[in-house]
């Protein structure tokens, strides 16, 4: 099947396409573009900057920042790193993941919501910490990590 995505990523391609190392830049860019990589997409990106599929899936699969799967409205990382571990990331994670009905990297059936585990935040002062979109969220319980989310859920329901 051809992408039918060859305006709005063209621009990216012609600008780097000739440039070597620039596969991460470029699968970076159709990713704000599309809001994740599809098979379409990956295949396109692999004969128009005339690399291998296989090395352009193994850049995408390798680093986390990448999604081959759509991404809900508001993407959730839980914090995993020490700080946060210590002072109980793991019991907000199984109360969110069991709020949402979602395991690691899966989103809601409505669409709001993706939930993913990050490494660190680097916010280790409010640990346990989590981000939902741009806003940081910390020294979390399981009823407040629930409680945020409601939130959005209410104003997402009253737009």
């Amino acid at each position: 099947m051809e992408c039918n995505c060859k305006e709005k990523i063209e621009p990216v391609l012609a600008k780097y396409a000739g440039s070597d190392g620039s596969l991460i830049t470029v699968l970076q860019k159709a990713q704000d573009i599309y809001g994740y990589l599809s098979d379409d997409l990956l295949l396109y990106i692999s004969k128009r900057m005339n690399i291998k599929l296989a090395k352009v899936m193994g850049v995408v699969t390798f680093y986390a920042q990448f999604r081959t799967k759509p991404a809900g409205k508001h993407l959730i990382l839980l914090c995993q790193g020490t700080a946060c571990h210590v002072n109980g990331s793991a019991a907000v994670e199984a109360a969110v993941k069991e709020y949402l009905n979602v395991g690691e990297g899966e989103t809601t059936e409505n669409g709001l919501f993706t939930y993913n585990n990050a490494a660190c935040l680097g916010c280790c002062s409010l640990a346990p910490a989590m981000m939902i979109g741009e806003t940081a969220y910390g020294n979390l319980t399981k009823e407040k990590a629930i409680k945020n989310l409601k939130e959005i859920e209410q104003k997402e329901a009253a737009i």
